[in-house]
């Protein structure tokens, strides 16, 4: 029985182990701030906004039902996939580009699938351009 007492007692003396000591550290001092590098980006970025827009008008009337659109080489155009132009009447077509301060190539085409004849449009950024383009 001795054997069965000395176990018992050893397992009650391990449970009884002392809770471990909580020990609180020093809050560390706030970062100092620093002023950011000023950055040529944000100007950059205004004076891109401020430059005016190229607008594009085609005199042509396309047929009632049709859609003339614009494809090229400037802000939101791509060769690939032409951008509708709004119809202002019968036979007048208008559309308003931002500006960017490089030169727009562009082409018409009907309903984005008939290419306009003769050689690529170019309008100077900034510009308001009147062109009768041929299909």
């Amino acid at each position: 029985m001795k054997k069965s007492t000395v176990k018992a007692a050893k397992t009650t003396a391990s449970a009884k182990k002392a809770p471990a000591k909580i020990v609180k550290k020093a809050a560390a001092a706030p970062a100092k701030r620093t002023a950011a590098p000023a950055t040529k980006a944000p100007a950059v970025k205004a004076a891109a906004a401020k430059l005016p827009a190229t607008v594009i008008t085609a005199s042509i009337d396309i047929g009632f039902g049709n859609t003339l659109y614009l494809r090229g080489e400037g802000p939101g155009l791509s060769w690939d996939i032409g951008v509708a132009l709004d119809c202002v009447s019968d036979d007048t077509w208008s559309i308003s580009l931002p500006g960017t301060g490089k030169a727009v190539t562009y082409k018409f085409l009907i309903n984005d699938l008939s290419w306009s004849v003769g050689a690529d449009y170019v309008a100077e950024s900034g510009t308001k351009v009147t062109v009768t383009p041929s299909f």
